[in-house]
């Protein structure tokens, strides 16, 4: 029996390929998976499968005797105003300039330049949506002023984006697991708490907020999918 020798330096490089080649596959199952559920919800919407539902849900937070009223004492009704407010699109823009600009001043372009492409994409993306299914806001009171369609919800999907960008940004400048983790989850945690004030708010229906989770999440890892083959692509070229 013959003893084949290799390179030592190879199967670390081969399992590092490998390991870069399975996190692309599963990411672009994992977009392509969003993306399905987004359709499915779409054409739900479309077809007013989800009136019901979407409903159900709204008046369930809503204080019976006036539904221009959300459930729960004064403090919530303030402070889920603030919390939406997260996913605002000037906040978002000031995150965005906040992040790109760090980023272009410790060298980082091609990091920049996938932050930039992710929010402003994104917020292309989420307007040409809006636009093509031209859904109603809820008829429910609210007093929060809106001036767009209401599917997708464009709170949701650009919050997803960007606070899922830059959870990844925060989790790879890290060699600490824990740490990475709390980033990740820092993210997830906001992007929720944004799309679930827009519902108690009445601004949004359920499904609006689903399908910008979906849309957006969707998104932030095609990004970063193709960020990463492009890396891969350099250093095997």
């Amino acid at each position: 029996m013959s003893v084949q020798h290799h390179d030592p330096n190879q199967p670390a490089g081969i399992a590092a390929v490998g390991r870069r080649d399975i996190w692309l596959i599963g990411a672009g199952l994992l977009v392509a998976g969003l993306v399905l559920i987004f359709g499915v919800l779409a054409e739900e919407v479309l077809e007013g499968d989800t009136t019901g539902f979407d409903r159900s849900i709204m008046l369930a937070l809503r204080c019976a005797a006036n539904p221009a009223e959300p459930i729960g004492p004064a403090w919530l009704h303030e402070a889920a105003r603030d919390v939406t407010s997260l996913g605002s699109v000037m906040f978002l823009g000031f995150v965005l300039i906040a992040v790109v600009g760090y980023l272009l001043l410790i060298h980082k372009r091609a990091l920049a330049v996938l932050m930039a492409v992710s929010v402003v994409g994104g917020e292309l993306l989420s307007t040409i949506l809006k636009k093509s299914f031209d859904r109603p806001r809820p008829d429910i009171p609210h007093v929060t002023q809106v001036f767009t369609a209401s599917f997708p919800s464009g709170h949701a999907m650009l919050s997803a984006i960007t606070f899922l960008t830059v959870g990844a940004l925060l989790a790879r400048a890290t060699p600490e697991p824990r740490v990475k983790r709390y980033f990740i989850a820092l993210a997830v945690f906001l992007t929720l708490a944004v799309g679930v004030s827009r519902i108690y708010l009445a601004v949004h229906y359920p499904t609006d907020v689903l399908a910008g989770w979906c849309l957006g999440s969707g998104w932030a890892i095609l990004c970063w999918t193709v960020a990463l083959w492009l890396r891969g692509s350099r250093s095997t070229g």
